[in-house]
């Protein structure tokens, strides 16, 4: 009974729905479903021929925008959209493939996505690039611009222009890239595309019907994104008939097929089996594989002039896939292209292993992933106390922060990290000196080489042009912040009634390890800040040293800023006061007492003590006289002072992990 009741019911549901007219909603969402269904296995097997794609019908573009201001899930959306992949709740961050980026939700590595897109009757292949939105990964952003022939410029409704939306439309206006302004969110309650729309037609000099106003999040106009993408960026300007031209801009390292090149052909084809050479290596190779990322790697039989895809040829050795190298046809040599302006390192810091046996492990893991980020800078450095290590220059403290956790999750490597400091210059005097060094300019990236200023005619310090952009309310507060940093004001300019954009010449020093922090505490979290290099300035720098009962310690020297001003005084004094006070805590205790002292040149700013261990030397005198016990107590100083004159401080490696180590929370 129950069998016959659940057929009939079926059959009632089956009639019901055939009579009931489609919502215009869901035949919409179905179209839209059939248009970007997943390629079925003949389809699949097209697609791998890359040939039925010329020029004309090729786009490469890459999503530039501010942190957090929806790249990554306009990506996804895209990719949905295309079919690529397929339309789920689980869908976010799909590009950001490393552990790091997940846990701490930014973009840190520039992602690469092959798209097919059918618009008005024709088959579009689209590249597209998510790029970071952090100043620290800008060299990113600039890799793939190369790439690239036009760029989606993102902006949130809500938030507006912020400091790295300048930065990178600038990026893009210099390369000569077609821009399309989108703005983003504008499903949030206190969004305003209106005002968005002026604030980009102030800055940018973009007409306000040229912006694409969506919801990355909920899909909302998303599609016109594509139609803007086809109608607004040129096709890649190649030649097919040309010898084979192609830019390794990007380049990864896998364990089992070695070093994975992201590839961009300028000229040329290249097939599986081709013998080509590095122009920068001069080494041949034999293609073993090729294709497309799409998102995951898709082989194919060729790749033509315009495409950017991926190439694998055997190369074993992380030192051959060099970053903006070109790679050239066997017998066919060309001319190289200009590659990239090599990344200059902000900040440096030395990077041990915790026990040296982990050396050659170490080693190896730092070289791999240098070759997946190629801003970094490695230096051999050794230590007294640490042992043999590297010098490693990033772009900046979060640079510095992902690398080290990138070092601990990818290749299971524990380091010593140091405290940050900056590269200084030192113009030298004397002729024997200049003869030594074989310049006379030198560059100082370790606080202990720092030269005495009786050898140096002058010393410069790294300077950066710093913008801010900030509500008008909080303007006094952060020009006094910048003020209170050595900051020099270039500009300021009113974006809009509620905005300001201040321009100010920073000390490098000054900026890198917690002017950001100060900044989003004053301004409650709405001021933003990026920055780029403008060079050296002269300076008054002086090295500050720590002693242990007189002695110094090299590997906890830094260089400080002297003036008149009492606040740069009062910030020179904390630093040192801070390190006592680390020191003094890490320190074992001895028999003897021992001075901590942070000290510029011959007058000591900070001193700590750590006491001695004291015998009760007065246990047995139980009465009797006073001078009896103050004898004794006379003959232990004595003895203590002894002991400090001869007494040698070793200090353990576990203290200098303790003090060296960067303090979050300082």
């Amino acid at each position: 009974m129950w069998a016959l009741a659940g057929r009939a019911l079926a059959a009632w549901a089956a009639g019901a729905a055939r009579s009931l007219p489609p919502c215009p909603r869901h035949a919409a969402a179905l179209e839209l479903r059939a248009a970007c269904r997943p390629f079925s296995a003949a389809e699949l097997k097209e697609k791998t021929d890359m040939s039925r794609f010329p020029v004309e019908d090729i786009r490469n573009f890459c999503i530039i925008a501010h942190v957090d201001h929806g790249k990554s899930t306009l990506a996804d959306r895209l990719l949905e959209l295309t079919g690529t992949i397929d339309k789920t709740k689980k869908n976010k961050q799909v590009l950001d493939k490393l552990q790091v980026e997940r846990e701490r939700g930014i973009t840190v590595k520039a992602q690469t996505a092959s798209l097919f897109y059918s618009f008005e009757g024709k088959k579009y292949l689209l590249n597209l690039i998510d790029t970071p939105g952090h100043v620290d990964f800008s060299y990113e952003v600039s890799r793939s611009l190369s790439a690239c022939q036009g760029v989606l410029l993102v902006v949130d409704a809500n938030e507006g222009i912020q400091a790295q939306t300048v930065a990178n439309f600038f990026l893009a206006f210099e390369a000569q890239l077609s821009i399309i302004p989108v703005i983003n969110k504008i499903d949030l309650k206190n969004a305003d595309p209106e005002r968005v729309e002026k604030q980009i037609e102030t800055v940018f000099d973009i007409p306000g019907d040229e912006c694409i106003k969506i919801s990355a999040k909920i899909g909302t106009n998303v599609e016109s994104v594509l139609q803007a993408v086809i109608e607004r960026i040129p096709p890649p300007k190649v030649h097919r008939e040309n010898p084979l031209r192609a830019l390794v801009f990007d380049s990864t390292f896998d364990q089992y097929k070695g070093v994975i090149a992201n590839i961009a052909l300028f000229d040329g084809v290249v097939s599986k089996g081709d013998k080509i050479v590095s122009a920068h290596t001069k080494k041949s190779y034999e293609v073993n594989e090729i294709g497309i990322l799409n998102p995951n790697e898709q082989p194919t039989h060729k790749l033509y002039a315009g495409q950017v895809g991926f190439l694998i040829a055997g190369m074993k050795d992380v030192t051959e896939a060099q970053i903006g190298d070109t790679l050239f046809l066997h017998n066919h040599p060309v001319e190289p292209l200009p590659g990239f302006k090599s990344a200059k390192p902000m900040v440096f810091a030395g990077m041990y292993p915790i026990d040296q046996s982990e050396y050659n492990n170490l080693k190896s893991a730092i070289e791999k992933l240098t070759l997946n980020d190629s801003s970094v800078t490695v230096h051999r450095d050794s230590s007294l106390a640490l042992g043999a290590g590297w010098r490693l220059g990033f772009l900046g403290l979060l640079h510095m922060e992902v690398f080290n956790q990138r070092l601990e999750q990818e290749y299971n490597a524990s380091v010593i990290l140091t405290t940050p400091t900056v590269p200084y210059k030192a113009v030298l005097s004397s002729a024997k000196l200049i003869k030594e060094h074989k310049e006379k300019e030198i560059t100082i990236i370790n606080p202990a080489q720092f030269p005495d200023k009786s050898k140096v005619a002058e010393y410069l310090e790294p300077v950066v042009l710093g913008t801010i952009i900030t509500p008008t309310e909080y303007t006094g507060k952060m020009m006094a912040l910048c003020q209170a940093r050595r900051a020099v004001q270039k500009n300021m300019i009113f974006i809009d009634e509620n905005r300001v954009m201040l321009k100010y010449l920073f000390p490098l020093n000054e900026i890198v390890v917690d002017f950001y922090d100060s900044l989003k505490s004053l301004s409650s979290g709405y001021a933003s800040f990026d920055y780029e290099d403008a060079g050296y300035q002269t300076a008054e720098l002086v090295k500050m040293d720590i002693l242990l009962n007189g002695n110094i310690v090299e590997e906890l020297c830094t260089v400080v800023h002297t003036c008149i001003f009492f606040c740069l005084r009062e910030k020179a004094y904390t630093v040192g006061k801070n390190i006592c006070e680390r020191l003094k805590d890490s320190l074992p205790r001895q028999l003897f007492e021992i001075a901590v002292q942070a000290a510029i040149g011959s007058k000591v700013i900070a001193r700590e003590t750590v006491k001695a261990y004291r015998k009760n030397v007065l246990a047995k005198c139980y009465g009797g006289d006073i001078t009896r016990k103050m004898k004794l107590l006379k003959r232990q100083a004595e003895g203590k002072k002894k002991l400090r004159k001869i007494g040698n401080i070793e200090i353990p490696k576990d203290t200098f992990i303790k003090v060296l180590k960067t303090q979050p929370n300082k």
